[in-house]
């Protein structure tokens, strides 16, 4: 199994030099898994720092030949679960059809005192 770490240029640089923000695992016959460091965004509210985590994601998938469509598990760390319900509205606004696996927990707070929420997902290729 080839495991490759990467930083797109393409994407959000790392808010650290301590981690890449993918692997990529070569599966045996074919196709890859792409797993994701968590992502934060900046933004006034949950809402906005939601949009700017998957937009990021997004970005960090294309240059490995994947897409949103393309997840298959998303794990969500919210600092208020209360805001749970906004939060699935803009998720619902990126993953229109049959949502991914999924697992939120509320946090006492993030890396950075501004997060509000932070977001990870792991990517499934079919082999090329």
């Amino acid at each position: 199994m080839q495991i490759t770490l990467d930083n797109p240029a393409s994407a959000p640089a790392p808010l650290s030099p301590y981690y890449s923000q993918v692997a990529r695992i070569e599966l045996p016959g074919g196709g890859a898994l792409l797993q994701l460091s968590g992502q934060v965004a900046e933004g006034a509210d949950l809402a906005a720092q939601s949009r700017g985590i998957f937009e990021a994601i997004s970005a960090i998938l294309k240059p490995h030949g994947a897409t949103l469509a393309d997840v298959i598990n998303i794990r969500t760390y919210l600092t208020d679960i209360s805001e749970l319900a906004q939060y699935g509205q803009v998720r619902g606004e990126f993953f229109p059809g049959t949502p991914p696996t999924s697992t939120t927990v509320e946090v006492s707070k993030l890396f950075l005192p501004w997060a509000l929420i932070e977001v990870e997902v792991v990517a499934a290729l079919g082999s090329q």
